[in-house]
């Protein structure tokens, strides 16, 4: 059984429409995610029969469930868009899990909507797959973001450039509510709605901030969050592609994997996402950009400041927007410091971390190998070969190795806890975008979900060793590389 507590239909309805999921014919269980599935309090055995299948297919929704499609607004690339909503997505209900946190469920590819304008609602397999594996990833290496918690064909087939299959995804997040879902009530001019939206995110996601100040510390502990989101995205060399404020959710998780992607060589200026033609959200600007979407939210919440403090919480707002900056750096350091094993803090280890980054752009080092290989030497063993045979450090690490060594040194801790340190920093297995590209064509070329099944299980344990499994970890060959990504909804 699944037990439905759904806060958000009972705000007031200019929050969302009421949806109805369009049938499935034949739908066919891809993946449902057991242990999602204990987190949540759902029993596995509802989940993983007809009733589960049914939920997720949205043929048979499960009682307490109550299907809606949310508003919200957006700057899609800097240009606003008044009316976007859940175009493609249901929210199905909320359940209170054992972890005492409210998460939502909502279908994804389940039909048209009110919001779905020139849109059919419908998902394509390719994205289904992609979003399931792609977060599911990000939650192992420990980055917060939404969950898939299982995955339908429909039977149906859906028209795009081509005739593909359709599928669903079952997602899970703590709150689907966006800094876009601020903007559709300030640019109506709802100011009524918002406040009630505010009061919301602040009971659900921001409980310590309930009280005097509460916009204000709200606005903190939200851009707070971002910075940790961004920071471990750019420590993994994830690229998200389109962050546009209906995509930056306030409760800091990741969203929505349409055009992303991972580095292979690196590259500071990365961009994939084929819409992305001026580089706006290419991986060295994505706190640019998350600094400009909370720029747009803190004009949302201005609004519900009365006029004789209104000047007072502008400046408050921009010193904080000046702190965010800091905020990233400061969470960029630390995880960079857990990474190359080490345990104290140093003014010099900001320059140790930009040496080590101008090296990889200079070298186009593998991003994910080099931080792994440096594992392997901080230990006893300093060799590894199943690394050493796709990447090994040449002569222009030979300074940075240097002053590496002398600083843990200075620090005087074992080997071993140094190395179990970077152990769990530094993934052996990426998502690399070739990866997710053969999953997904061998799915689409009538293969089945073989190596789709294998390569989500591979990544289950990314940190751990796991024997046969060099192919998952080897950078792509050129005929592998993938340079551009597509939303392909």
């Amino acid at each position: 059984m699944v037990k439905f507590d759904n806060s958000y239909s009972r705000l007031p309805s200019v929050f969302y429409r009421q949806v109805t999921p369009t049938k499935s014919p034949n739908p066919v269980v891809i993946q449902t995610n057991l242990c999602l599935a204990n987190v949540l309090n759902i029993d596995t055995e509802w989940i993983a029969g007809e009733n589960g299948i049914g939920m997720m297919s949205g043929n048979l929704l499960p009682d307490g469930a109550n299907t809606i499609a949310t508003a919200y607004a957006g700057h899609q690339f800097g240009y606003f868009v008044p009316q976007l909503g859940d175009g493609r997505a249901m929210l199905v209900g909320e359940i209170v899990a054992n972890d005492g946190n409210r998460y939502d469920v909502q279908l994804k590819g389940s039909g048209p909507t009110p919001f779905s304008r020139n849109g059919d609602g419908f998902s394509p397999l390719g994205p289904v797959l992609r979003e399931y594996i792609v977060s599911e990833s990000m939650h192992t290496m420990g980055v917060p973001t939404t969950r898939a918690l299982g995955a339908v064909t429909t039977g149906s087939n859906v028209y795009r450039e081509s005739i593909l299959p359709g599928a669903i995804l079952t997602r899970v997040a703590k709150s689907h509510i966006r800094v876009g879902t601020c903007q559709y009530f300030a640019a109506n001019g709802n100011y009524d709605a918002l406040r009630i939206l505010i009061e919301h995110v602040c009971e659900r996601h921001f409980p310590q901030v309930l009280g005097r100040n509460k916009i204000v510390r709200l606005f903190r502990a939200v851009c707070s969050r971002q910075a940790e989101l961004i920071a471990r995205w750019v420590m993994l060399g994830f690229v998200h592609g389109v962050m546009n404020t209906d995509n930056m959710l306030l409760c800091g998780e990741t969203v929505d994997y349409g055009p992303c992607a991972f580095i292979d060589s690196y590259q500071k200026n990365a961009v994939f996402s084929s819409i992305d033609v001026s580089g706006r959200y290419a991986y060295n600007r994505q706190v640019d950009a998350a600094e400009w979407n909370l720029g747009c939210f803190a004009e949302c919440l201005i609004k519900l400041i009365g006029e004789d403090e209104r000047i007072g919480t502008i400046e408050i707002f921009k010193d904080t927007l000046n702190q965010f900056r800091k905020m990233y750096q400061d969470r960029c350091v630390s995880l960079f410091r857990k990474k190359v094993g080490l345990f104290t803090e140093d003014s010099s280890d900001i320059k140790l971390m930009n040496m080590w980054f101008s090296i990889l752009q200079n070298t186009g080092s593998d991003f994910t190998l080099s931080f792994r290989r440096l594992t392997d030497i901080a230990g006893d063993d300093s060799s590894n070969f199943v690394v050493d045979r796709y990447f090994s450090f040449g002569a222009e690490f030979d300074e940075w190795l240097r002053r590496w060594r002398n600083r843990c040194d200075l620090e005087g801790y074992p080997q071993t806890e140094r190395q179990n340190m970077m152990c769990t920093a530094n993934p052996i297995y990426m998502l690399r975008n070739h990866l997710i590209e053969m999953a997904i064509n061998e799915a689409y070329s009538g293969g089945g979900m073989g190596y789709f099944n294998e390569l989500l299980d591979v990544l289950r344990n990314p940190f751990e060793w796991q024997n046969g499994k060099d192919n998952f970890l080897r950078p792509p060959n050129q005929d592998e590389l993938v340079e551009v990504t597509y939303c392909g909804t």
